[in-house]
């Protein structure tokens, strides 16, 4: 099997492999791999390391599709499109694609919102997790986060809370409906996913309803030859890193659940990411916005100022006739523009935003035109190279890269035919701000203009949604009042927290809410949480929190709350902290003498409203 320069390389090595490895090194060999063997001593010596190699090199080849040598020469061909500077969208010319721009809470947005909370109870969700919080700095998996410091609900927490609200809203309709979740985890964050459903009784969730799916990662390239790069602290490891959420599909395939759920009668999947905590105040009206139009795949977008860093949704029409709608990168959408149809490339329109709305990578798709395509597809997803080159010769890497797959490109193999759009919040406020920069990262990110995406504005912005929901059915809500917290001025409305139970709809905080006789003061911190709240009449100047178990009715009609309150208080960054204190930049503060703000506020509840 072995030719005598592979012999030599291996130095009597070979006598120990199996046949299936034998063939699987002799492979490497003949794409020119030498390099992961020639460091190997003679039979006898680090044998147990050499073992682990091997296993490791069959893991990854087994986990992709293709395998190694199917890695190896998909990254050759892409890594020499990469140095030669090819267009991958060559003989495209890009137009605005069909879709359908709402303003949050307006009676359109309503409507559309009404029919996807409907269409809800027969979709399946799918949560993309698998990366942990080290760029945040925070040490842990970024589902544990606390989407908000009023209540401390974590981001698992507030997406399952908002799911089951949904599975709520069916059961009436079909009793016994569970609404399925998939969260794609990683080799990093599975066992702490575990761990977190487990230590909270699955928040509320049936566990049979909750199915984790496990990504591999992919071997790293050291240089434009695709050699597969070897750790320098350990040349018997390979190193390794994530390969993309576009491996969601795939997964989704290969566990059978998209089979499954089309089996049991289920119409809509739809993807979100793991730290944005407004995706539940957009994701229905985009379900129905789905619903109504029958697209097989709608993205739920932004606006997005011209030549803004996020990616613009576009359709590609090709000479031959080809045409796809799928995410363009800011940086190719520019001169893709420019060498085709506008000398100016990105500009705004006559709104004040590009007309190729922002990608924010949250998905409805459709179930009869998604199941199949996996079929043909196995969901695999096509890649691309993105490696940072040291110099202009473009011949050495300043580290290793590696082959990756985003899950918003699955249009790309759609046939023409296909129902491709695209749903706009005109409102970022209202649909997207996502926890992913660290303080310093969001510092500069803010200090160029562009939003900072911190844990600090991922808290902040969840106030200011719920308070200008507030606002928009008559509520007075005083304030924001500015604010400076870990470097970054920021408008800091009162604490309004509620449940996805209490409001999962815009339809649901209008029935719940009489807006005209509710004040929040600008100090204020409401929390409410209960499926049966009712609030008629309220006056808010410091803290109250409503709590109602799932069989209580409680009404709020005529109390009003005065007392020192929650203070959120910028903290000394020489001081002791928390990690998730430090990536805010605050932390709550109860009024003192110590004493539980519980027990203060049911008994304020108790003689302000009627209960049954």
């Amino acid at each position: 099997m072995f030719s005598p320069e592979q012999l030599k390389v291996l130095q009597g090595n070979e006598a120990s492999f199996s046949q299936e490895d034998a063939r699987l090194v002799n492979a490497l060999l003949d794409l020119g791999q030498e390099h992961l063997f020639t460091h190997w001593p003679a039979p006898g010596q680090h044998d147990d390391d050499k073992v682990r190699q091997v296993a490791q090199l069959r893991h990854l080849d087994f986990n992709y599709n293709g395998g190694l040598v199917g890695y190896i020469q998909n990254a050759q061909r892409l890594l020499e499109d990469s140095r030669a500077g090819r267009n991958p969208f060559e003989g495209y010319t890009p137009v605005v694609p069909d879709g359908e721009k709402l303003d949050y809470g307006s009676e359109s947005f309503q409507e559309y919102e009404e029919l996807g909370a409907e269409a809800a109870g027969r979709a399946a969700f799918v949560l993309v997790a698998g990366g942990l919080g080290e760029r945040l700095g925070y040490s842990g998996i970024k589902l544990a986060l606390p989407a908000e410091s009023a209540t401390g609900t974590c981001f698992l927490q507030l997406y399952v809370e908002s799911i089951l609200a949904l599975q709520a809203r069916a059961q009436q309709q079909r009793p016994g409906t569970r609404l399925p979740l998939a969260i794609m985890t990683s080799g990093d964050t599975h066992k702490r996913t575990i761990k977190l459903l487990e230590d909270n009784h699955h928040f509320g969730m049936d566990p049979a309803q909750v199915h984790l799916i496990k990504q591999e990662k992919v071997a790293c390239l050291s240089d434009n030859n695709a050699h597969l790069a070897l750790d320098g602290k350990d040349p018997f490891t390979v190193q390794t890193k994530p390969h993309g959420h576009g491996d969601v599909h795939a997964l989704l395939h290969s566990s059978g659940l998209v089979k499954r759920w089309q089996e049991e009668g289920l119409l809509w999947v739809c993807f979100f990411q793991d730290t944005n905590g407004l995706v539940f105040r957009a994701l229905p009206a985009a379900l129905g916005v789905s619903s109504r139009k029958d697209y097989d795949v709608n993205s739920l977008a932004v606006p997005r100022k011209a030549k803004e860093a996020i990616g613009g949704i576009a359709q590609l029409q090709h000479t031959s006739g080809r045409s796809m709608t799928i995410n363009v990168e800011y940086n190719q959408l520019d001169p893709l523009l420019r060498a085709t149809v506008n000398p100016e490339g990105d500009v705004n329109d006559e709104s004040g935003y590009s007309p190729f709305p922002g990608n924010i990578n949250q998905l409805v798709l459709k179930l009869s035109s998604y199941a199949p395509e996996l079929e043909r597809t196995q969901g695999i997803i096509a890649e691309f190279v993105n490696p940072k080159y040291a110099d202009a010769s473009k011949t050495q890497f300043k580290s290793s890269t590696r082959l990756e797959c985003m899950m918003q490109d699955f249009p790309k193999e759609l046939p023409s035919s296909a129902r491709v759009g695209f749903t706009v919040i005109n409102q970022v406020w209202a649909a997207y701000s996502p926890v992913k920069n660290s303080p310093a990262d969001a510092r500069a990110k803010a200090a160029e203009g562009n939003p900072s995406h911190s844990a600090t504005t991922g808290e902040l912005d969840i106030y200011e949604a719920n308070c200008r929901s507030l606002q928009m059915i008559g509520t007075t809500v005083e304030g924001p009042e500015p604010r400076t917290f870990n470097g970054l001025d920021v408008q800091f409305w009162p604490r309004v927290v509620w449940s996805p139970a209490f409001a999962a709809t815009f339809a649901d905080l209008k029935a719940k809410v009489n807006g005209p006789g509710v004040r929040v003061g600008s100090n204020a911190s409401l929390v409410i949480q209960g499926r049966q709240v009712e609030v008629a009449k309220l006056d808010v100047e410091g803290a109250l929190v409503i709590k109602a178990g799932p069989d209580a009715i409680v009404k709020v009609d005529g109390l009003e709350v005065r007392n020192k309150g929650w203070r959120w208080m910028a903290l000394n960054p020489d001081k002791p902290m928390t990690e998730e204190q430090f990536i805010r930049g605050f932390k709550p503060q109860t009024a003192k003498p110590q004493r539980s703000l519980d027990e203060v506020n049911i008994k304020l509840i108790w003689r302000g409203c009627d209960s049954k």
